[in-house]
């Protein structure tokens, strides 16, 4: 029933025009009356015409004159003003069911992104007065547990509080492993659980979660046009009314030369050839495929777990040609672990400790939790602190309050402290404190640590690469994206390290943020679109000064998410060179929609011109190569569902 509500018009007008044609083929009559046919082919005509009628009227009222629905409008009513009245219907029914097909198309890439995102049910059991009760999940709020059964998909981010939990992540990250969670981790909204009923703690209200923002992003991505499709369209705006004054051309100029009396014109003979040419000549083919191309490379990455937030992040991801990297949790794991403690001469290392332990604590870097999570191992205990200063790049300074130095001594260790500093040598250095130079030299990532203005030691702290983090800086290469470099703001060796055992070109540490934008404008003005990788709040400002930004969407900041064009879901780093193909296969797609529209117009338009092309040729040349198109544009998506790429 909902088919043929769909295609009733279609339908009806397809019905009308085969009996008009075997009316005038087995019944002889039927020509003498020529009002009677014209009425008709009229009756067939008005289902298909009318919804045409319509849009050129709402883009006349928008002072939109050139469109392909005049095109289509003035080409049918020529035909019947000439008498060829099934062309006259054919015309428009070709056009409207090519409108149709590609609607479904559309409307089929729409489904594939819905389908991703379509990840939470109507009811979530949540936990309340002793009891599951069900409820929408908009009305749930953090900090309740809920409880999720085997197959369901979770529909809010929330920690984990069972001993551990076997995920399908795929509808979210496009990674088709389960993944296995510990008590305590987090878990994003998406993932299907797959082996015993769980319970989570909820930390976001859905709108906050990690699928709404996906959704959102996706949703937006559609809205942003790329400049190839800007471009495009402008083009097509001024290709109209161009067309229209050639067709009026093909009508015109033969007249004239007939009269020098050099042979008789035939009015209707040149008209039938202007209105070939004005069929043939509707942009439709490119208005309507080349949106769709980016919209399908869009879901495409989305199947992937790569989140573009536009077509001009696709545009923009053709021309890099270099990649910088951040460090720390970007080419790093982020799972930083302390591996030496220093202190001093003079200082207690369990105060210092404690001390460094506790200004961390008011701190989301990795490298503060790393530095936590040793003191709470070492039963350190951690002081509450005041007022807190978090400078990106540099470090963390704290005040305590006078609880804290009236509390006498911690373990025998001296007097309580008034305020802390932790962060890098330069940090400490710009605040007035001597750092020894023997512990500037370590190989590791240092934080060091001032107490009350002296100097008391630090800790050393190891982060190891990603595990796919070698194989992606190789296919970056192969793809003949180089130079690629690192920035960070971590000691010099360590990044220098770290890059080499990568194959990365080139390495910068002990950077600030502001330093971090000045390279990255350096390699611009050396000729090269860079893209920047990154996942902190510190690199929001070089994200969005690069010709591509990057964020690690599951580690990653929501400043860093929100600046950047591209977000990997994944958080891998194997998905990186996919951004790249994704935007390679699009903008080929575009120009393959481009040559075939353009190609097989002109070849009709010629053989118009020699009246070899018939009426029906053109509804090809329009509607059947728009269809081609569109079926070209979605093809990445159907051939590539349920691929990883």
């Amino acid at each position: 029933m909902d088919t043929w509500k769909k295609w009733w018009p279609e339908g009806l007008s397809f019905l009308l025009l085969v009996g008009g044609l075997l009316l005038k083929r087995y019944l002889p009559v039927w020509g003498s009356h020529a009002a009677l046919s014209l009425l008709w082919f009229v009756v067939a005509y008005l289902p298909v015409a009318w919804p045409v009628f319509r849009d050129a009227a709402k883009a006349f009222a928008k002072r939109d004159f050139f469109n392909e629905f005049v095109l289509m409008i003035i080409a049918s009513i020529g035909a019947f003003f000439i008498g060829e009245y099934p062309e006259a219907v054919a015309v428009m029914l070709f056009y409207a069911i090519g409108e149709k097909l590609q609607e479904g198309a559309v409307e089929k890439s729409r489904r594939n992104i819905r389908e991703l995102l379509e990840a939470h049910p109507d009811k979530v059991r949540v936990l309340r007065n002793g009891e599951y009760v069900e409820t929408r999940p908009e009305e749930v709020e953090p900090g309740e547990v809920v409880e999720v059964a085997v197959g369901e998909k979770i529909c809010l981010d929330g920690l984990l509080l069972d001993d551990s939990a076997s995920l399908d992540s795929a509808a979210l990250t496009g990674e088709s492993l389960p993944r296995f969670l510990q008590k305590g981790q987090e878990i994003p909204a998406g993932c299907i659980v797959l082996d015993h009923r769980i319970r989570l703690e909820v930390l976001r209200p859905y709108a906050s979660s990690a699928l709404a923002k996906m959704a959102r992003m996706v949703e937006e991505a559609a809205k942003r046009k790329a400049p190839t499709e800007m471009f495009l369209r402008r083009i097509a705006r001024i290709y109209t009314p161009v067309v229209m004054g050639l067709a009026v051309l093909v009508l015109a100029v033969p007249a004239l030369v007939s009269l020098s009396g050099s042979y008789v014109y035939d009015f209707s003979t040149w008209l039938y050839r202007a209105l070939v040419f004005l069929v043939i000549s509707c942009p439709c083919a490119l208005v309507v495929s080349i949106p769709l191309t980016y919209f399908a490379g869009i879901g495409m990455a989305s199947r992937r777990g790569i989140l573009f937030k536009g077509g001009n992040g696709l545009d923009a991801a053709l021309n890099v040609d270099s990649v910088v990297f951040d460090k720390t949790g970007t080419l790093t794991q982020g799972n930083f672990s302390v591996c030496r403690v220093f202190v001093a001469e003079g200082e207690d290392r369990f105060a210092m400790l404690s001390a460094l332990a506790s200004v961390e604590s008011a701190s989301r870097h990795p490298l503060a939790s790393a530095i936590v999570e040793h003191a709470r191992k070492e039963q350190v205990p951690l002081i509450p602190v005041g007022e807190v200063e978090e400078k990106a790049g540099w470090g963390v300074r704290a005040e305590f309050g006078k609880e804290v130095r009236e509390a006498g001594k911690i373990r025998g260790a001296g007097p309580g402290f008034r305020q802390v500093m932790a962060g890098s040598a330069a940090w400490l250095q710009a605040c007035g404190i001597e750092v020894p130079e023997k512990e500037m030299l370590s190989a590791q990532t240092v934080v060091f640590c001032a107490v009350d203005g002296r100097f008391a030691g630090g800790v050393e702290l190891a982060d190891l690469p990603k595990t796919e983090a070698v194989q992606a800086i190789r296919d970056l290469k192969d793809m003949g994206i180089r130079p690629l470099a690192v920035l960070s703001g971590d000691h010099a060796r360590v990044v220098e390290a770290l890059a080499s055992h990568l194959g990365i070109e080139k390495a910068y540490g002990g950077l600030l943020p502001e330093d971090k934008v000045v390279y990255l404008q350096e390699f611009s003005r050396e000729g090269h679109h860079v893209a920047f990788v990154g996942d902190g709040i510190n690199d929001s400002p070089v994200l969005a000064s690069s010709s591509l930004g990057i964020a690690m969407g599951g580690a990653g900041s929501d400043a860093a998410i929100e600046t950047a064009d591209v977000v990997l879901q994944t958080d891998r780093l194997d998905a990186l060179p996919m951004v790249f193909r994704v935007a390679r296969r699009t903008r080929r797609t575009v120009w393959q929609n481009v040559v075939l529209a353009f190609g097989i117009k002109i070849l009709v338009m010629v053989l118009g011109l020699f009246d070899i092309a018939s009426l029906w040729m053109a509804v090809f040349a329009d509607s059947g190569v728009a269809l081609l198109a569109v079926l070209n544009s979605v093809r990445g998506v159907w051939m590539g569902k349920g691929r990883k790429g």
